[in-house]
Formats: structure tokens, sequence, C-alpha cells
């Protein structure tokens, strides 16, 4: 048992049992959905399907970060059980709540000064957030101390690439990234937006692809491009979708197929509630250890 607690939030969209059996503390976020306030818990109470289905119905989800608040009740318990706390947030590019654990580490510290608090951002969003917390589960369990953790996940965090793609593009104009008349022309085109996380973990749009199948080729393509190894390589990947499971499906298989070497199967996972919320369903997010994201 190690002398700190590793703390999260649920935009990190693993399993529950991940995060009850690696002893992880995850601060759940929370979204409205058709009139109703809800936990993102995971899938809990309102399955991924369930979500999705409501959204397709025409429900339009709204969200709401950590506050200052929830940070200080998440942490309060461990500083009290003695323990010293490295969390790792969703990236500041997406959200503000980063601020937020900025806030209450200040509070608690002065509070509890004999503890340490370390704030991280992870510069990621969902499976690639998940993908960062489980290679930090890995390096703790093999022994790493509190200071040379720290330096491992700043050292390596931009290595984790992030790229998605949606046929759906009504979460870009609700989030006002793209104008109404974009939105009816790239529809009526079927084009696809082929997204990712940059250095200072905000959203970058990289090619605008027409089709479904296109899209598929493309992100293929960007794991070719800046895997650790290439085809070579041997670090874990993760493909995440909103209500897309047939495509993921099969861009996983695609991946098994041409990459011998992967650290076990492809993970294949919904993107939890509060990411879907600004996604909507026909999504794809693939996720896997490559160079540095530098741009």
């Amino acid at each position: 048992m190690s002398d700190y607690a590793i703390t999260c939030g649920s935009t990190s969209d693993l399993p529950k049992e991940f995060y009850e059996e690696n002893d992880i503390h995850c601060g759940l976020f929370h979204f409205e959905i058709g009139g109703v306030d809800y936990l993102d818990d995971l899938g809990e109470f309102l399955s991924y399907d369930d979500f999705y289905k409501l959204i397709e119905e025409g429900n339009h989800p709204r969200t709401s970060q950590l506050t200052q608040q929830d940070y200080i009740n998440l942490w309060t318990p461990l500083l009290e059980g003695g323990k010293d706390i490295i969390d790792v947030g969703l990236s500041s590019g997406i959200t503000s709540g980063f601020n937020n654990a900025m806030m209450a580490k200040k509070a608690l510290e002065e509070k509890y000064p004999e503890r340490r608090i370390t704030v991280i951002d992870s510069k990621a969003a969902t499976g690639g957030y998940g993908m960062l917390m489980v290679y930090i589960v890995k390096h703790r369990d093999e022994g790493m101390s509190y200071d040379e953790l720290v330096e491992w996940i700043e050292k390596n965090k931009l290595n984790i690439h992030c790229w998605f793609f949606s046929t759906n593009l009504t979460g870009y104009l609700r989030g006002g990234r793209i104008s109404k008349s974009s939105h009816i022309f790239g529809t009526m085109l079927k084009l696809c937006p082929l997204i990712n996380i940059n250095s200072e973990g905000k959203l970058i749009p990289r090619e605008k692809i027409r089709g479904k199948n296109k899209a598929l080729k493309a992100i293929y393509n960007k794991m070719v491009e800046h895997a650790q190894g290439g085809l070579d390589y041997s670090g874990k990947c993760f493909v995440y979708h909103t209500a897309f499971y047939d495509e993921a499906r099969s861009l996983a298989d695609r991946i098994e197929e041409n990459f011998p070497n992967l650290d076990g199967k492809v993970f294949i996972h919904s993107v939890g509630t509060v990411v879907g919320s600004h996604m909507y369903p026909g999504s794809i997010c693939l996720f896997f250890v490559g160079d540095e994201r530098t741009e």
C-alpha cells in the first residue's frame, strides 16, 4: 500500500471496476438530460446506451464540471487519513475545472500543511485520459514513489495520442465550434472532421474527410504514422465510441490484424456521458502511445 492516493475525474471514462479494484478515487462530474440531473456515475444509473438513445430522441444534454467544493470533498478524507495526493484532471484546454482543483489545493494545503497535493493537467480526455490512468496505476504498483510518479506523468503524458472523428456535427454546432451553415453543408456532404488534442490539451481540427469509411481509414493511418515503433508498436490501444460499436469493432479488428505486438487486445469502450454530451452519437476515438505531441 502506497503512502499517497491517486485521484481523477469520471471523464477518464474507464469501467467503474477499474477505480474500485485499483484504489483510484474518482470525482464524479454532473450532467442534465431530458430535464433530469445525473451524476456521471460511469453508466451505473443511466446506461451509456440509454444516454445516447435520449440524444437520438432529440434531447440535448448539458454538463457541469467539478467545483472547488467537489475537490475538497474528494480529498479531505484522504488527507485526514494521512495520505499525500496526486490528482490527474481532465485537460485544461477543454474545461476550466483545472482552476477549481488549484483553488481547492490552496485551501487544503493551508489546513493540512504537512500533506502534499499535486494537481496534474492530463492534456487528454475520455479514453486518452483513461489510458494515462492505466499506466499510472501500473507504475504505482511497480513501486514508484510519489516524486517519481509525478515526474513520470509530466514527462510522458504528451505521448498519449487522442484522435477523434464524428459523423454527427450537432455537438460541434451546439458547442459553438461550427456555424449553422457549416452544420447544414457539412451534413449534406457527409463531412467527418478529424480532430486531435494538441500539446496544450485543446481540440484541433486536422482534416475534413467525406464519409465514414474514409474517416476510419484516416484515423487508422494516424496510428501507423505516430505510434511508437510504427507497426511494431507494443503498447496499449483503446477505441472509444458514441453509440457506434460496429465501426469501433471494425477499427479495432484492423489494428489487431496489423499491429501484432499490441499489449493485449484493443480495449473498446463507450465515451462517457460528460464528454459524449459534446460529441453526440456517431463518433469514433482512437488512443495509443506515440511520439510526443508538440503542436
